[in-house]
């Protein structure tokens, strides 16, 4: 199958392409850097520069590809985590899950692309109501993540009117993943908040990939969270991520200080947050993880 990944130099992209590569599938992927088009050759991808705000240079890029199936990866998360900034810091990444998503999806329909698959986020952003841990079945906050909740609910509404799958990947851990918020551990900036009984889901880069290719091989239609068999409470995965990396016990504040110093998502996650069940993408897809849980997966990337 001949596959464009959009943001295949992006963090889960540089886990995804090999194992595409390694199923002999015939990667097509793009950066919005040239200076990254040696990295995706050397991972086995044809490399492409397209900017993904931009209609014309994804309709190029898409019409040169001619792929079978299209995955939609590009985000512009990057650098220290600014939770008290939310907005600002998911500027990019929001955009390009609304409009990158209508030009993809644009120009995979001009060009007869059967197949869309798309990133979209289920860490701890379930409905805050019922209990801890969400399906599919279940509603995404449509206020917990600021515009980020708003600009997935479009993504998710279009690719799924378009018959393609929706990927809701947990919290993201592995090379590169968790760099910035290990070393806030290491400095004691990250702090359980109140009780820190608000549900988050991880996932392992390598897991998130698996599941993909799965995702794109059988064609299928409809949502999938990519989570691992155990979503947990702040006041479980945070100390224990500070002792795999060698760090003090986390400090915890009060809400009240919380919400002052790091705003009110970081007081969300951290005491109302939902985490997420895999039962359907293990049933479904017949997806194995690799680290059915986090505590095995900190403890190896951290050793």
């Amino acid at each position: 199958m001949r596959i464009l990944v959009a943001g295949g130099a992006g963090v889960l992209g540089r886990r995804l392409v090999p194992q595409l590569v390694a199923r002999g599938h015939e990667v097509v992927a793009t950066t919005t850097s040239a200076a990254k088009r040696p990295l995706l050759a050397r991972l086995g991808a044809e490399a492409v520069v397209m900017d993904g705000l931009d209609a014309m240079s994804v309709g190029e890029a898409v019409a040169r590809a001619r792929p079978d199936a299209i995955v939609h990866q590009m985000t512009a998360i990057s650098g220290k985590p600014d939770m008290k900034h939310f907005d600002r810091w998911f500027a990019t990444t929001n955009r390009l899950r609304t409009e990158g998503t209508d030009h993809l999806l644009a120009a995979a329909e001009a060009t007869g692309v059967s197949h869309f698959v798309a990133q979209s986020y289920a860490s701890w952003n379930g409905i805050r109501e019922g209990g801890w841990v969400k399906t599919e079945e279940d509603p995404l906050d449509p206020t917990s993540t600021g515009k980020g909740a708003q600009a997935i609910h479009h993504l998710e509404d279009v690719v799924l009117k378009a018959g393609g799958a929706v990927l809701r990947y947990g919290a993201f851990y592995g090379p590169g993943a968790t760099d910035d918020q290990v070393e806030l551990v290491r400095k004691r900036q990250y702090p359980i908040v109140g009780s820190g009984e608000g549900y988050s889901s991880w996932v392992h880069l390598d897991d998130a990939a698996s599941a993909t290719v799965l995702a794109v091989e059988r064609k299928v239609q409809g949502v999938f969270n990519i989570v691992d068999d155990e979503p947990a409470p702040a006041n479980q995965w945070l100390p224990y991520l500070a002792a795999c990396a060698g760090a003090k016990r986390p400090m915890r504040v009060p809400v009240w200080l919380a919400r002052l110093l790091a705003g009110e998502v970081a007081v969300t996650m951290m005491t109302e947050g939902r985490g997420f069940s895999n039962a359907k993408a293990k049933r479904e897809l017949g997806w194995q993880l690799r680290y059915p849980s986090w505590r095995q997966g900190f403890k190896d990337e951290l050793a």
